[in-house]
């Protein structure tokens, strides 16, 4: 299984990073979740430490907005993920142009849909 990050993640059962946290539990991967507000989803506590090592990220899944992911640039690059996943409204050239350069694959994508279609 793919144990991929969750930026944007919260408490808020409305918000789609939420649900993307539980579809990712219940199709077996293991979900480390990471956003600017303290709180809990899928029984972890969110990180909002950027400093906080984390390794072996398969996968980075997008739900910041272009206009608040500059922050996250350097962030994002060095957990070295296999790929990105921009979920629709987190579509940003210039994060994927430094992701590739980097060697990491890009996807313009849903997370859900993905797991929903079993191409995740």
């Amino acid at each position: 299984m793919k144990k991929t990050l969750v930026l944007g993640a919260t408490d808020n059962p409305s918000r789609f990073a939420y649900k993307a946290v539980h579809k990712l539990q219940q199709h077996g991967h293991e979900v480390v979740p990471v956003g600017i507000r303290k709180g809990e989803v899928g029984g972890k506590q969110i990180i909002t430490d950027k400093a906080q090592p984390i390794e072996n990220i398969d996968t980075v899944t997008l739900y910041v907005g272009p206009q608040n992911q500059p922050s996250w640039y350097d962030y994002i690059i060095s957990l070295k993920p296999k790929r990105i996943i921009f979920n629709p409204g987190t579509e940003n050239y210039e994060l994927e142009r430094m992701a590739e350069a980097a060697n990491i694959e890009t996807l313009h994508h849903c997370t859900l849909i993905m797991l929903a279609t079993n191409s995740y």
